[in-house]
């Protein structure tokens, strides 16, 4: 989950409810310049964070705090194998894509250990019989997965509060065709992408947020029952093209 402070506790983000904003995003592209299977491709992004299952395991910190997801990485792959099994429902391109998302965060593991090397290869070997069955160049595939990775990139941003102020930039990514990608704040607070992307002059997105009062919590079942008895609130941005 994304763990914001906030001036009464905590603001909880979960990693779907994220995932979800990615789409959103996703969904307002320009439709001339938008990816391969675009409506397949919007889904995995809807869904590359379903592994994710916040009222289960450990989500506290060592002092009891809410635990952000940058600091709680597992070693175990096996939740990782059966993410990949779950998207099969979805079809293959879903699949790939969360494959290749996987690779992406896990590329600093190649040659720890042998069993992620196993791991990280059989991906690679999936992706290229996935992409050839699909009929999909690797330009197209690569392009596809790039644009995912942009989406759920500005979605972090927004979801980790990352705009800098005064109207300053903060680089999305430059994956998509080799162009870099800037968000900033405007006068009115709206927000702009540099150069923008998407289909409509202006737009908003949303998503919601968990308000927890407690600074700290005595075990993962507190946190659980806080979890889903505390108040709701949505959070939106609107993104306008600049003048």
């Amino acid at each position: 989950m994304i763990v914001n402070l906030a001036e009464n506790g905590w603001e909880v983000i979960y990693h779907r409810a994220h995932a979800l904003l990615a789409a959103q995003i996703a969904g307002h592209w320009r439709k001339s310049d938008s990816p391969e299977r675009l409506y397949e491709t919007i889904a995995a992004i809807s869904h590359h964070d379903d592994l994710e299952k916040e009222w289960e395991g450990n989500e506290l910190t060592p002092a009891g705090a809410p635990l952000d997801f940058t600091l709680n990485r597992s070693d175990d792959i096996e939740p990782l194998r059966k993410h990949l099994t779950d998207a099969r429902y979805r079809g293959r391109w879903v699949t790939m894509l969360i494959s290749k998302h996987i690779c992406f965060l896990n590329q600093d593991r190649w040659g720890t250990t042998a069993e992620w090397d196993a791991f990280l290869n059989e991906q690679i070997q999936h992706q290229e019989q996935w992409r050839q069955e699909l009929g999909i160049t690797k330009d197209e595939a690569e392009r596809a997965y790039q644009f995912m990775r942009w989406c759920d990139r500005l979605s972090l941003i927004l979801a980790q509060k990352q705009i800098p102020d005064a109207g300053r930039a903060l680089e999305i990514t430059s994956g998509i065709d080799g162009q870099r990608y800037d968000v900033r704040q405007l006068s009115d607070e709206r927000l702009t992408v540099e150069p923008w992307p998407f289909e409509d002059s202006e737009f908003t997105v949303n998503v919601e947020a968990t308000c927890l009062t407690e600074l700290k919590y005595a075990n993962n079942n507190e946190l659980v029952k806080a979890l889903q008895s505390a108040p709701i609130k949505i959070l939106d941005w609107t993104f306008a093209k600049p003048a």
